[in-house]
């Protein structure tokens, strides 16, 4: 604990992964209102009404709490982070800097609008607004994910005398390559956090008893999407994700599959336990040459293993990394069965009458938090030892006038001050719920 890099990849990994909780779940929470409201519109149905004002209230509250915790992290770039400020802010900075100026106020101030402006404005107005809120929400992620994209695949810049880059080509930096599949592997992501925690409170008051007309809108919804985004999250969009990393990042697809050496016809690992004295892993369970086939589409590819790279290029946390990667991938599937059961149980007529997969549903509500957050890790990880790709090291980016102890006494006041935070958010975000969608004096224009 004395290593202040280490120290400040903690504290930047805690205040990232914290943060990540609120926007997944209020950018898929976007989409689900807009189309509840949408059809609120178009039917004339006062209960899609109520469920798109009920869950803009919880989307107001994530939305809050996430600017809350989202400005430390900006400050953590010049504080925790100088020297990657001073290499990367003639880049990043323009879409960090758009993200802030247009996505976050079109968001915000349309939020306003769409949450206590319903009596004022007409059902098509106020629907409008709500798409706003929408078109803010996916925009805002639209330029962070350009920003890590390119500390991912650095493109559009050239080299200061200083030895900083500058950014030469503004389409290159926002239609890089990899922006594309990571982008919508994200919101697909999020949808699936906003489907499950739409179908979970949904069936925690079918099994209460209560708001029942409310719970089968919101169970109906959340399987739907959820099997729907689910789907989008492994094919195409992960899909594409592993197409570019094994193209442009091969050392880090080694290092997610668990592959320590270069094989022809290379199994996809579905079990094992990595042991990096032996460079190999412990009791695997795997299916043979599909990796080969997911990678290149041929059954006996050769797949480049960690002994085809330098040792100094691998990832630095291989077992994290590995784990993290495995965990995203199993709950994603975990997701796709869950959500194809409850739409099958929805089609027979017993999704609402079965306890037992409502209680799955209610339990379900943490993981799609879990799974993304393990995905963030999976991103960031797999880049290391570089903070952006090829040109800077991650060691070479912190701020040398931070020590250990400042970091790791920072660290800690985050922790205790975020614990405060945490304990706030499910207090309020309990109560909204425990209220149910019926408290509300507002009724649609």
């Amino acid at each position: 604990m004395d290593d202040a890099v280490t120290i400040h990849r903690l504290h930047f990994a805690f205040t990232a992964a914290y943060h990540y909780i609120f926007p997944q779940l209020t950018m898929g929470l976007a989409l689900l209102i807009v189309i509840l409201k949408g059809l609120a519109l178009r039917r004339g149905d006062n209960l899609l009404h109520r469920a798109a004002r009920f869950w803009a209230k919880i989307f107001a509250l994530s939305f809050a709490m996430g600017v809350v915790t989202g400005i430390p992290m900006e400050f953590q770039f010049g504080t925790n982070w100088a020297r990657f400020s001073t290499f990367a802010g003639g880049v990043i900075g323009q879409t960090l800097a758009m993200e802030g100026m247009f996505a976050f106020f079109l968001e915000s101030s349309f939020l306003g609008l769409f949450i206590f402006g319903e009596s004022k404005l007409s059902p098509k107005a106020h629907f409008a607004t709500g798409v706003m809120v929408f078109l803010g929400a996916w925009l805002s992620a639209y330029l962070i994910v350009a920003t890590n994209a390119w500390m991912q695949h650095p493109v559009g810049y050239a080299m200061n005398a200083d030895g900083s880059v500058r950014l030469t080509d503004y389409w290159a930096l926002l239609l890089n390559g990899w922006i594309l599949w990571q982008y919508l592997h994200t919101m697909a992501g999020a949808v699936v956090t906003g489907a499950i925690t739409l179908g979970a409170v949904g069936a925690y008051y079918l099994l209460a008893g209560r708001d029942t007309d409310d719970g089968r809108l919101f169970v109906r919804t959340g399987v739907i999407a959820g099997l729907v985004s689910s789907i989008l999250v492994a094919f195409p969009t992960g899909d594409g994700n592993g197409k570019l990393v094994a193209t442009h990042q091969p050392v880090a697809l080694a290092a997610m599959e668990g592959l320590f050496e270069t094989r022809e016809g290379a199994p996809l690992v579905i079990i094992g336990q990595p042991d990096m004295e032996k460079l190999r892993l412990d009791n695997p369970i795997h299916i043979p040459r599909m990796l080969s086939f997911l990678t290149y589409f041929r059954w006996e590819a050769e797949v480049r293993g960690l002994d085809a790279f330098p040792r100094e290029d691998w990832p630095d946390n291989i077992p994290l990394l590995y784990y993290s990667y495995h965990m995203m991938v199993g709950l994603g599937t975990i997701f796709i069965a869950i959500t194809a059961l409850g739409t099958l149980f929805l089609r027979r007529g017993r999704l609402f009458t079965s306890r037992t997969l409502l209680w799955v549903l209610m339990l379900a509500f943490p993981f799609p938090f879990i799974a993304n957050t393990a995905g963030w890790m999976t991103a960031e990880l797999a880049r290391q030892p570089w903070l952006v790709y090829g040109l800077l090291r991650t060691t070479d980016g912190t701020s040398l006038t931070v020590s250990a102890g400042n970091g790791l006494f920072t660290l800690l006041g985050f922790l205790g001050l975020y614990f405060v935070i945490g304990v706030l958010y499910l207090f309020l975000l309990l109560r909204l719920i425990q209220k149910g969608p019926g408290h509300s004096s507002q009724r649609p224009a």
